[in-house]
């Protein structure tokens, strides 16, 4: 081969070299970006009304709502907890965690970049945590509301764990309610089951915060939190309730379960939670009587708590109070 064939191979090759580098330099700057751009909160989200996973009514949401919520920032309130446990009362600690985040319709979890076709919710976490006895409790439950659409929750999830073990569930909205759940306890198991779709106690608490106004009233069947279900080890699926909505206080009353849940709200926006009591028997057998778990707010504030992760930052959790 001649010197300038030679040449000509080496400059082609050298060509489709930097080509190359080129590509893969915008693929992986582009990556980093979008990674970037989602790290600044979990709040920071598109808001968009297409797409939605369930037909019906749009939400119509106010500046007001869109300021409060989608500054960046979650919304995280503690509580003193006396919680009924055993047919005793046991002394702890609850947390709400309130924030708008960016969720994808059909894997239905949280979406690590922005695009048209997500989801906005409005994100709670709540936690428990008590002791009973020797050995601590450790309940969180996490609830997935769409922000523009009337429609029920698309995911809630709950796990608990103590020193006997630990339990887990998750219920999808999709063409019905479908329920994965994991125990420890004989006769639970490992479970799949669909369901009917029908309000969801856990959706609620979202929806309050909201517009307290549109909570559903009157005798309605409503599937109870999966935190009680799996306390209580009763059958997941609808009970009727009697819902009743006045100035600053939403009441569920469940007959067949003899349990009265009271919600205690500030009826202006954005609509905080003060306080709840949830009544129902606790314990076994000769032990087991009616008891009224009790949670009060101790504080609220305003955080991007996902960036709170150093030592310096525990003197946030002194500020709650927990």
């Amino acid at each position: 081969m001649s010197f300038p064939n030679k040449l000509f191979k080496l400059d082609r090759t050298l060509f489709f070299l930097a080509v190359t580098i080129a590509i893969l330099a915008l693929i992986f700057g582009c990556e980093r970006k979008n990674s970037e751009t989602i790290a600044i909160a979990d709040s920071t989200v598109p808001i968009v009304t297409n797409n939605l996973l369930e037909k019906g009514p749009i939400r119509e949401v106010s500046q007001e709502f869109k300021d409060y919520w989608y500054a960046g920032e979650a919304e995280i309130t503690s509580y003193k907890l006396e919680q009924a446990r055993y047919g005793e009362m046991r002394d702890g600690n609850a947390v709400l965690i309130y924030v708008t985040e960016d969720f994808l319709p059909e894997e239905q979890v949280k979406a690590d970049r922005q695009n048209e076709t997500n989801i906005p919710v409005l994100k709670l976490n709540t936690t428990k945590n008590f002791n009973t006895g020797i050995y601590p409790y450790s309940v969180m439950t996490s609830t997935f509301y769409p922000v523009f659409n009337e429609g029920h929750a698309i995911k809630v999830s709950n796990s608990m764990q103590e020193w006997c073990g630990h339990v887990y569930a998750q219920l999808n909205n999709r063409a019905q309610f479908e329920v994965m759940s994991h125990s420890y306890f004989e006769g639970e198991a490992d479970q799949d089951l669909k369901l009917d779709k029908a309000i969801l106690e856990n959706e609620l608490w979202n929806q309050l915060r909201m517009d307290p106004k549109k909570l559903p009233t009157g005798n309605v069947p409503i599937i109870p939190s999966l935190e009680y279900v799996r306390m209580k080890h009763v059958p997941l699926k609808a009970y009727t309730a009697q819902a009743v909505l006045t100035e600053g206080t939403y009441t569920l009353d469940f007959p067949d379960l003899n349990r009265k849940l009271v919600i205690h709200f500030n009826n202006a926006f954005p609509y905080t939670i003060e306080s709840w009591e949830e009544t129902f028997k606790s314990g076994f057998g000769s032990r087991a009587k009616e008891l009224t778990t009790k949670a009060t707010r101790i504080k609220t504030i305003k955080s991007p708590y996902w960036g709170k992760n150093s030592n310096a930052d525990e003197g946030l959790r002194t500020d709650l109070g927990l």
